[in-house]
């Protein structure tokens, strides 16, 4: 199948990434290739008129065949997950959603013979005895949350089914995603999205980690682009294919928060750590990707001086909604930390 003929399907397409990954895929390929799966979720507009959109749980393989067959799907981008605080509210849940919807696409995947499938892993991977500086890519990880546990069975599982069928599967371990197009949904990191809202809408916001938080993030653009890289890069140059570090920017909450005062002199935040906090201190400061710089040539374009100033130009509308994120029950939404 030619390239720009490629049928893809991104499951998770109402989250974070999903959204905005489907809209690049679909400027790339064209809307009609690209079919969009969510689960309860209402999507967004565009992302409903840019091109297919369908609605399935990923954990029932039926459904996700009729999809790939309906579409002539050659190409899965498997973004569905729960994430890690929300997880930690229902971890029999996140399991069963986590890893049992995998397996269900990774056996679609096998049955229909796919040339590709995209299952991103996480730096929930890794556990508090991992280096906090530049954490390897090959090292014993030991997570402390459901969802950091269904990651490492997710990257195993990717392994399984490339050694074992023969079969083109690819990861990145995703930090935490900073993006103005959707919020996110029960993530550690979501701090570093809300409180761009919160100082646009009303000059005030309550991080729920410390200040001198420090976590691995990525600006949504590398995201995307380290995601499309990774899939279009030749399989014989990749070395570890299902479970590559790509380190963006590292900035403590502090930082983030005196980058925006910098744009808006008035912005006031305040620090009131919860139970997150405890799963930001498992987690590295920074990642070594150096294997995903020599394989296939990444290197991100966005520090925390350019990200900030991006951000604060496109964000507008009303403060997030903080309460009502709080109080939404987990779904499947946009893989990340």
């Amino acid at each position: 199948m030619a390239d720009l003929e490629r049928r893809i399907m991104v499951t998770g397409a109402v989250g974070q990434i999903g959204s905005e990954l489907t809209a690049a895929l679909r400027e790339r390929r064209g809307g009609d290739n690209v079919v969009a799966v969510g689960h309860s979720t209402e999507p967004s507009e565009t992302l409903r008129n840019g091109g297919p959109f369908t609605t399935c749980d990923v954990r029932d393989a039926a459904a996700l065949a009729h999809i790939v067959d309906a579409y002539q799907v050659d190409t899965i981008y498997h973004m569905a997950a729960i994430l890690s605080a929300a997880g930690e509210r229902v971890p029999l849940l996140a399991w069963d959603v986590n890893v049992n919807g995998l397996i269900s696409v990774l056996e679609v995947a096998r049955i229909r013979g796919l040339a590709q499938v995209f299952v991103p892993s996480s730096i929930a991977v890794f556990g508090p005895d991992a280096p906090r500086e530049l954490a390897p890519q090959d090292i014993a990880l030991h997570p402390t949350t459901m969802y950091g546990v269904s990651k490492v069975v997710g990257e195993s599982l990717a392994d399984y089914y490339v050694h074992e069928f023969g079969m083109d599967v690819r990861g990145i371990r995703y930090p935490g995603i900073v993006s103005h197009e959707t919020l996110p949904g029960g993530g550690t990191t979501d701090y570093a999205v809300e409180i761009f809202y919160a100082a646009d809408a009303g000059g005030q916001y309550q991080c729920f980690v410390r200040e001198d938080t420090v976590l691995p993030m990525m600006y949504m653009p590398d995201c995307i682009r380290a995601t499309l890289d990774l899939m279009d890069a030749p399989a014989d140059r990749l070395s570890a294919p299902t479970r590559y570090n790509v380190a963006g920017l590292s900035f403590s909450a502090g930082e983030l928060a005196a980058e925006i005062q910098e744009h808006l002199p008035g912005f006031v935040c305040s620090y009131v750590p919860d139970a997150r906090q405890e799963i930001a201190d498992s987690w590295p400061q920074s990642l070594d990707d150096r294997r995903a710089r020599i394989d296939w040539g990444w290197c991100p374009s966005f520090g925390v001086k350019e990200m900030v100033a991006d951000m604060i130009e496109k964000i507008s509308g009303p403060m997030l909604d903080a309460e009502r994120v709080a109080s939404e029950e987990p779904v499947e939404v946009s893989v990340r930390a």
